[in-house]
């Protein structure tokens, strides 16, 4: 399960982002969305442009609704982003997680990294019926998810890419997946490299997904670690005026206060992330580690501060290498009707 070729995005591409990005998107998503500047072979059925006969609205439909949502709500591009990571990482990018609980199987909406903590379904629901009502069971909720995560991006000020499409919805869902596959926000440098390994995907991939929580929230409880911390870990210099405003935030409330991953451009997909955890002010101690326990971790996020093009590009490669995870294709599993439940 590995994309074979990879060629460097072309420059026409960035040229036009930055046109458009400084005149508005209106309510149609930008040429830069459907122009081909990456030459992928990922084998496995998927391919660019799937609906273009069958569906030709589909992704004007899709970039419509995410704009909206995001609009209404900036958060909502990091949670349909977000979306996408935690399906890819269980069983493949099948849109396992968007199925509700049944008789039959416990969904992976109340796993642990799940749990009160993913949003963004109803705007799903609301892109899929509105694809269903223009071609009916032509659009799988699966390639909704990895569409609306290139759009949240690319609206939220960030990189355009080729969102290769094809992808076929499970019949089921798995809880101990979940729970197992989706990193921890205690994860260590280890526990994170071995958890994408284990998907085929490299560190490298790894420290620009990473880049994704330059958007969103976390809850108090998913940081606690980072407010025992004192004095120095393992060579970086703990930001102790940082530590203290998120543990004078985190004890006036509950547990389920939330805080900025990004306090400085919390709703601009940047390089600021990056710059946040060289100066000690990462949010979640699974990104802290990126620059206090491995030097080539943190390597890469010095790269990325100093280019944020850098970043940019290896964040797109790692995006379509993630899309590609283990797709259900050709008779395997359906084209839901409804993302909630199985035909």
């Amino acid at each position: 399960m590995r994309i074979t070729k990879f060629i460097a995005f072309c420059f026409l591409l960035l040229l036009e982002y930055f046109a458009i990005a400084t005149s508005g998107f209106a309510n149609n998503p930008p040429e830069i969305l459907n122009k081909t500047c990456v030459d992928i072979d990922i084998g496995f059925g998927l391919q660019i442009h799937i609906y273009r006969d069958t569906c030709p609205e589909a992704e004007s439909i899709i970039f419509s609704n995410v704009q909206n949502a995001v609009y209404q709500d900036s958060r909502m591009a990091a949670s349909l982003l977000r979306l996408h990571f935690h399906d890819c990482f269980v069983n493949g990018c099948d849109a396992s997680v968007l199925l509700d609980d049944t008789e039959d199987f416990v969904g992976e909406k109340t796993a642990a990294p799940n749990l009160n903590s993913l949003r963004g379904f109803e705007v799903i629901d609301a892109i899929k019926s509105q694809l269903e009502s223009v071609c009916p069971e032509t659009v799988s909720c699966a390639d909704i998810l990895a569409i609306a995560a290139r759009d949240s991006v690319v609206i939220s000020g960030g990189p355009g890419w080729e969102v290769q499409m094809g992808r076929r919805d499970s019949l089921s869902a798995s809880k101990a997946l979940a729970n197992n596959n989706i990193p921890g926000p205690n994860s260590t440098v280890a526990d994170l490299v071995a958890k994408f390994q284990n998907l085929g995907l490299s560190l490298s991939d790894m420290v620009a997904l990473s880049g994704a929580h330059t958007m969103g929230k976390a809850r108090c409880s998913s940081f606690s670690a980072r407010l025992q911390e004192t004095g120095l870990s393992n060579g970086g210099d703990i930001n102790l005026d940082f530590l203290q405003s998120l543990r004078q935030l985190c004890s006036f409330s509950d547990s389920n206060t939330l805080a900025q991953l990004d306090l400085v451009t919390p709703a601009t997909f940047d390089n600021q992330y990056y710059i946040n955890l060289l100066s000690g002010e990462g949010l979640l101690p699974s990104d802290q580690v990126l620059v206090t326990e491995d030097d080539q971790t943190r390597a890469i996020v010095e790269a990325y501060v100093e280019d944020q093009f850098t970043f940019f590009e290896d964040f797109k490669y790692a995006m379509v290498r993630m899309g590609s995870l283990g797709p259900l294709t050709g008779n395997n599993g359906e084209t839901r009707r409804n993302c909630r439940i199985v035909n």
